[in-house]
């Protein structure tokens, strides 16, 4: 653990690479004699440690050159909603390929419920069980991001997260991916009265693919007849959302296909056609939106692809190796199939 300051708060790896003037990232490579740091600031480093009181678990493993063998994968929210979502079970693939052609195991930290938010994040910082930790799905305001960042454990962050302008990121565009989703269900399919079902406005995700939409509407001088719902990704939601809507539009854009077949499930008990009376189209395209009758329209993206690419980057970060990126941008791609009203 680490030490308190003399105002008895916990003195954290940000607050050593505060007193130096470098980022915490170039902190926990001091401490852990990276070559790409100067020997001049790995002195500097160590010295105000020393004056701080600060060994952290992870620089602490460093220094004595042991290593735990293992990263963890840290989804903040229940293992039963991790592993009954597809996104996650894409995400673990992709983290587990990597780390399996590397010889080291993977950890999984989830919360053990809805009110314990700190449970997944404590249990990586306190446990020296892991040498870095990739972390996904967590909310915009979880300010225990922030604890582990500082915390000076290697880490890679599956989403967006603007906020965080130090971390070293992965994603997809999210917003302009939706507004290309929409804009298709106004150029192509001629729909003026459209509706989104949001994802969690809480999430990041939530929030840009709600404004991508928002930015479609506006820009073809519809955005006085949209309708705006939250939901909050899953099915159920989907379903109750648009069963309890009148009949006014034309068009649907579900910020992911779980919803996105709910609503076409509420539809169908509505006796309302699709495509031909709503056009529908969805937003991952994980398994779900192959096999409906008629199959969704989404927008698909490479969840493995970004775990895959996020763990090679942990990894690298681990050993102290030059780095490739701190933010990259995945390519979606788009599945237009039946219910926008695209395919046989």
């Amino acid at each position: 653990m680490a030490a308190k300051s003399a105002t008895g708060k916990r003195v954290t790896l940000r607050d050593v690479a505060a007193r130096v003037g470098i980022t915490p990232a170039a902190c926990s490579m001091a401490l852990a004699d990276s070559d790409r740091i100067s020997p001049a600031t790995k002195e500097a480093v160590r010295r105000v440690a020393a004056e701080l009181g600060y060994v952290g678990s992870s620089a602490a493993r460093a220094l004595r050159k042991q290593r735990a063998g293992a990263i963890a994968l840290i989804v903040p929210t229940t293992s039963r909603h991790v592993f009954g979502h597809s996104y996650f079970m894409h995400v673990l693939s992709g983290v587990t390929s990597v780390a399996n052609d590397h010889d080291t195991q993977v950890l999984i930290a989830t919360n053990a419920d809805t009110a314990r938010g700190l449970t997944a994040y404590e249990r990586v910082m306190r446990s020296n069980s892991a040498d870095g930790a990739i972390l996904t799905s967590a909310a915009i305001e979880d300010e225990t991001v922030d604890r582990l960042l500082a915390s000076g454990l290697p880490l890679v962050l599956i989403g967006n997260f603007p906020q965080l302008t130090d971390a070293i990121t992965i994603g997809v565009d999210d917003r302009s991916a939706s507004r290309a989703a929409t804009e298709h269900l106004i150029e192509v399919h001629g729909r003026r009265r459209l509706l989104h079902l949001t994802g969690p406005l809480d999430h990041q995700t939530g929030v840009d693919r709600r404004d991508g939409f928002l930015e479609a509407v506006t820009a073809y001088g519809i955005g006085a007849d949209a309708i705006v719902l939250e939901g909050d990704f899953s099915e159920e939601r989907g379903h109750a959302l648009v069963d309890g809507l009148g009949d006014t539009y034309d068009g649907i854009v579900a910020a992911n296909d779980d919803m996105a077949f709910g609503a076409l499930t509420a539809l169908r008990s509505r006796g309302r056609a699709v495509p031909s009376e709503v056009a529908l189209i969805g937003f991952d395209d994980f398994g779900l939106s192959r096999v409906t009758t008629p199959a969704i329209s989404t927008v698909s993206v490479p969840a493995e692809e970004m775990a895959v690419a996020a763990t090679e980057r942990l990894l690298k970060l681990i050993d102290g190796k030059p780095a490739e990126w701190t933010r990259r941008d995945v390519e979606v791609s788009f599945r237009y199939r039946q219910s926008c009203g695209c395919g046989a």
